[in-house]
């Protein structure tokens, strides 16, 4: 447990090291009004938060950054939300009052200020990722090498994909898994199927390795989120990642970019079942690509169900009062505009 002062010393160092970019020293922290410590304490404490693994020194002679250990406990123990400016409130609610002709209109143009408020990106998931669940899943072979995916949702969607079937996979195992995936999940929201997918039918396939993975292979395919599925993702911002100094490697920008284009994979980053506001730092994020950043979500609802959600993805040197702040804003506010819409 830490100290009262390791906590203040904690906070200081997060906070300085989110505005500057830069590891941060002993007598910098010592200098702060609201630390009062001499340069040797300060030191030393730096060196317990080390050792105890919140802090991390990645120069010998160069001060100290948060770990992801760091930053966790600042969020759920230091932090406290940044109180919006006068003006950046005004702009939220202009977006509500607007009589705007679809609240797709309104879905997008939050992404768009969302991103521009944080400087970060942000993506909004609209009501529809929630409410469609699969009903039901066939496959149809059209030749040894070659099958089409017939994917029926509860509210009347028929999609057909086309799909390659895996070298040596017999139809008789594609129809048995098909008929346990009707059988298992039917009735599960889509965003959630291939998580599903990848946890209970690996298990059930765990001694026939080599046959699990083809099976998965084509199953992966054919419940890739369709093109007209993109319509309910909106991404703003993409590029602000580009103006962040921890994205200068052209590889890691390359495989954070690929996964913001594929809007089955930021369903998967980004949708929750859970009220409130979540923070997922770094190795907390099952996406490989994304593990260098934050993504911090909040739900909006309607009546109490939780129907989409708001969200910001940027590095785990992010403003995070701030931007939960500004989430927990466009949260409220788009829960009061669907209440209105379906209560007219």
């Amino acid at each position: 447990m830490l100290t009262e002062r390791q906590k203040r010393i904690l906070r200081a160092i997060v906070d300085n090291y989110i505005r500057s970019g830069e590891p941060v020293g002993s007598r910098t922290i010592s200098k702060r009004e609201d630390i009062g410590f001499s340069p040797a304490t300060v030191r030393n404490e730096m060196a317990d938060l080390e050792e105890m693994g919140y802090l991390e020194q990645p120069h010998t002679s160069a001060g100290r950054i948060p770990s992801e250990k760091g930053y966790r406990f600042y969020v759920d123990h230091l932090m406290e939300p940044v109180r919006l400016k006068p003006e950046e409130i005004r702009r939220i609610r202009r977006l509500f009052t607007q009589r705007l002709h679809e609240f797709e209109e309104v879905i997008r143009q939050t992404a768009t200020i969302l991103a521009s408020l944080t400087n970060y990106t942000a993506v909004v998931l609209g009501p529809e990722i929630y409410e469609t669940h699969l009903k039901q899943l066939a496959i149809v072979p059209l030749s040894a090498e070659r099958a089409v995916a017939v994917i029926v949702t509860n509210t009347g969607r028929v999609e057909h994909r086309v799909v390659d079937v895996p070298p040596d996979l017999s139809l008789s195992d594609v129809e048995r898994m098909v008929n346990w995936i009707n059988h298992r999940l039917a009735g599960l929201p889509l965003y959630m199927l291939k998580q599903r997918i990848d946890a209970e039918l690996a298990e059930e396939l765990r001694r026939e390795s080599d046959r699990c993975a083809r099976v998965l292979q084509l199953l992966d395919r054919a419940l890739t989120v369709a093109d007209e599925d993109a319509e309910r993702v909106f991404v703003g911002g993409t590029t602000n990642i580009l103006a962040q100094p921890e994205f200068r490697d052209v590889e890691k920008v390359r495989a954070l970019l690929t996964v913001l284009e594929r809007s089955d994979l930021v369903v998967e980053l980004f949708a929750t079942r859970e009220d409130g506001v979540r923070v997922r730092i770094g190795r907390e994020n099952a996406n490989e690509a994304v593990q260098g950043c934050s993504i911090i979500t909040a739900s909006y609802s309607v009546d109490g169900k939780l129907v989409g959600t708001v969200g910001i993805l940027g590095p785990t040197r992010m403003e995070y009062g701030r931007v939960v702040g500004i989430l927990e804003h466009f949260a409220h506010d788009l829960s009061a505009l669907l209440s209105r819409l379906y209560s007219a």
